[in-house]
């Protein structure tokens, strides 16, 4: 749901300041772990192991992928008549699954409990080592 909302602001962002010169485009990015989510999110397990098995192309993004059309919308001469446009680069994952935490509809209450505390535990550990 999240990418659709992107897409859609995009869009209206992008008719609106059209006429001050300002392009609107949006990268939408699928699962790329990083050590700070992992942690957060699937405690314990083998960083994007659950995204793999339910990505259509099997695996997780890197952050190489994300920085190339990043750089590619940004830079100037490359796409200058390009506005209100989303990039989704998820490996299909929205278009198949409805996104990146479509299987956490069927958690428990139990399983948000224990998800919230490991979020909690893992963000006071982080802040002792600053």
């Amino acid at each position: 749901m999240s990418k659709a909302g992107i897409d859609v602001m995009t869009k209206s962002l992008a008719v609106e300041w059209a006429q001050h010169g300002v392009r609107l485009n949006a990268v939408g990015p699928g699962e790329i772990p990083t050590e700070g989510m992992s942690k957060r999110l699937n405690p314990g397990e083998e960083p994007g192991a659950r995204s793999r098995a339910h990505n259509p192309m099997a695996r997780t993004g890197r952050m190489d992928e994300l920085q190339n059309p990043a750089t590619f919308l940004m830079a100037p001469g490359q796409c200058d008549w390009l506005t209100g446009q989303s990039i989704m680069m998820d490996g299909g994952n929205a278009l198949a699954t409805g996104g990146n935490f479509y299987e956490l509809r069927s958690w428990t209450d139990s399983e948000w409990q224990a998800a919230r505390a490991n979020i909690e535990a893992q963000n006071a550990k982080d802040r002792t080592q600053r």
